[in-house]
């Protein structure tokens, strides 16, 4: 597996706030409201819903009792809570809590490394747009592929899917930058193409199966990190319309760098 540890940012021409608004308020939502990570009350009230959303009712479910596969150890695991307000706005509140610090730490160092170089080639409030648009497109995969069956009731929450578009635009983007990434515990260089390339095949990989993945096999929605990929990829060249480039013109797409 191919760990991105940073990129190169010699060439950036904005101070890239926006990003660091998103990762300051991913933080707090799990500190402060999630308690990192220990109000689940809430979680289950915000989280998305697939089957909430197939059928626009809100979902409420008993506490359960569960009974640990290796230890053998029972805990009692929350129901579904009454969402305030109504069930679509899950899908922009769940983009912001996370289930967990190593859930919550992998997704904002990702951003952190990828999402500034966007944001300087989209500007604020169009970097903005698309990290929500992508991330909405995600959570609407996900949801496309539980529509049925017990997945249809698991929560899904994170940032991993509106992340995963910021990477397609990266790849789009900046297929060239050079990224410094950690490979079998050593430390090299390769190009954006290559370091965002990988992960996504892994994703896709995991996706269907074939490394024991799935999202109800380990937890991981990988329907949302392809969907908000491809999405990114998708979005991101439009996104630059209208856009002044460096030389002071108009331009409907600006180069990849």
């Amino acid at each position: 597996m191919v760990f991105p540890i940073s990129d190169d940012n010699s060439d950036r021409r904005i101070l890239p706030f926006v990003n660091y608004v998103l990762i300051a308020v991913n933080v707090f939502v799990f500190v402060v409201f999630q308690g990192m990570g220990a109000n689940d009350e809430l979680t289950f009230k915000l989280a998305t819903v697939p089957a909430e959303i197939r059928t626009g009712k809100d979902i409420v479910t008993e506490d359960r009792v569960v009974v640990d596969p290796v230890s053998g150890q029972k805990y009692s695991a929350p129901g579904l809570q009454a969402t305030p307000g109504s069930v679509y706005l899950t899908l922009l509140t769940s983009m912001f809590m996370h289930g967990g610090i190593a859930h919550l730490l992998g997704n904002m160092w990702f951003l952190w490394i990828f999402g500034d170089n966007v944001e300087d080639r989209m500007g604020h409030a169009r970097y903005l747009a698309f990290y929500l648009l992508t991330g909405l497109v995600a959570s609407l995969c996900h949801v496309a592929m539980n529509l049925n069956g017990p997945s249809s009731l698991i929560p899904s929450l994170g940032a991993s899917g509106a992340i995963s578009g910021v990477m397609g635009g990266y790849l789009s983007l900046c297929p060239s930058r050079r990224v410094h990434v950690v490979v079998l515990r050593v430390i090299t260089e390769v190009p954006g193409y290559m370091a965002v390339g990988l992960w996504f095949l892994f994703q896709l990989i995991s996706g269907m199966g074939l490394l024991g993945g799935g999202s109800e096999g380990d937890g991981v929605a990988y329907a949302a990190h392809v969907g908000g990929f491809v999405a990114g990829v998708l979005l991101a060249r439009p996104f630059l319309v209208g856009l002044t480039n460096p030389t002071g013109s108009r331009s409907s797409f600006a180069p990849p760098r």
